[in-house]
């Protein structure tokens, strides 16, 4: 648990790190493996509430295209990225309602600064707040198409909450069983009646609620972020095999359903109590590999690879390491699984699920490697 000048000063930290990612250089694992990151943020500098004490704010980094090309420019083949939601650019007046409209115009900046030219990577789908519960969503969601076209393709309306608020970081102050409420689960309903997707950000014991949910919501396609946010790390190994064995079956208990897939990553962002924030040198690839694997193999196990997409969660995770290194640790953890499969969590998932259009270069064929398994 973070005391509150610990999290001032993380929070000013995501994305503005260099000095300490530069003290773990490593190579990029198979640079021509295309990936598509699936969640990325960007806002520009200002104080956001502090969700321990609304009364209080919290001074965060700046981070826009120019931070994020420096940050990704280790030598990955980036391709596409999504952008997700996080409370920029809103608009300060009109109905509360129409307000997180402003965002879309702020992705949609973003989107012409990252254009996919000179091996920059473009912006590929949106992923826009609505509250769910609110009877005015279909206006929000018709403004989203009024001013982006398809580029906005999910919804993510946080039910993340921890009911001590002094553990809370920069989630788990949602209302408590957001995800049973008839007004949410309506809301979640007709965004498969338009076609959206919603992505479905919790902790690991709130999973029972979310399997619920998805139950009584089959016509929509769910995304869950961040594998599901296991929280608890680092007390201890008892503890750390109780987290591992519970959060186990919550996604057992969720992957059955079919209109599921699985985002993997979030797990080096201090949301889940990862320590490496504090450490002298950030982990490596190997590092947090060891450390986080687990969870990584027995999502895609549950999902199949099919149904598992990585991201970044940045500049969220990057307190703890760098871009660099964490996806040279989804590319071996990738590397692990047959091409076929690989590709499908690199890319090809995210392709589909957001619906990107193929890359309008022709990819040059990858070279066959001896650790393939076809």
């Amino acid at each position: 648990m973070m005391t509150p000048q610990q999290r001032a000063i993380w929070v000013r930290s995501m994305g503005a790190r260099q000095d300490w990612w530069a003290l773990r250089s490593e190579p990029v694992v198979e640079p021509e493996w295309e990936i598509i990151d699936a969640h990325c943020h960007f806002w520009v500098e200002k104080d956001i509430p502090d969700p321990v004490d609304p009364r209080a704010t919290l001074r965060t980094s700046r981070y826009m295209p120019d931070e994020f090309l420096r940050d990704v420019s280790g030598g990955h083949k980036l391709t596409t990225i999504v952008y997700i939601e996080c409370g920029s650019g809103y608009y300060t007046e009109g109905p509360v309602h129409l307000r997180p409209i402003g965002e879309i115009e702020f992705a949609i900046e973003i989107s012409r600064q990252l254009n996919g030219e000179n091996n920059t990577p473009k912006l590929g789908a949106i992923s826009a707040f609505a509250d769910l519960t609110n009877p005015e969503l279909g206006a929000t969601l018709n403004g989203y198409v009024e001013k982006s076209g398809s580029m906005v393709k999910s919804i993510r309306h946080s039910g993340a909450r921890l009911e001590n608020p002094s553990a809370r970081f920069l989630a788990g102050a949602a209302p408590p069983d957001l995800y049973l409420d008839p007004a949410f689960r309506r809301g979640v309903a007709s965004l498969g009646e338009r076609g959206l997707h919603f992505e479905a950000f919790q902790f690991h014991f709130q999973l029972p609620q979310l399997a619920d949910l998805i139950k009584s919501t089959p016509g929509t396609t769910f995304i869950l972020n961040h594998l599901g946010a296991p929280i608890g790390y680092g007390r201890g190994p008892a503890a750390d095999a109780r987290v591992l064995a519970e959060w186990a079956m919550g996604i057992d208990a969720v992957a059955k359903f079919p209109n599921v897939v699985m985002k993997l990553g979030g797990m080096a962002s201090p949301v889940t109590e990862y320590d490496a924030t504090f450490r002298d040198i950030p982990p490596s690839a190997a590092d947090f590999i060891a450390e986080r694997g687990a969870f990584f193999h027995h999502a895609i196990g549950a999902f199949g690879p099919e149904r598992c997409l990585f991201e970044s969660n940045f500049p969220v995770d990057s307190v703890s390491i760098s871009y660099t290194s964490l996806w040279n640790a989804y590319k071996l953890i990738a590397g692990e699984y047959p091409k076929t499969a690989r590709r499908a969590l690199l890319s090809e998932t995210a392709r589909r699920i957001y619906g990107i259009e193929l890359p309008s270069k022709p990819r040059l064929s990858e070279p066959a490697l001896s650790s393939d398994k076809e």
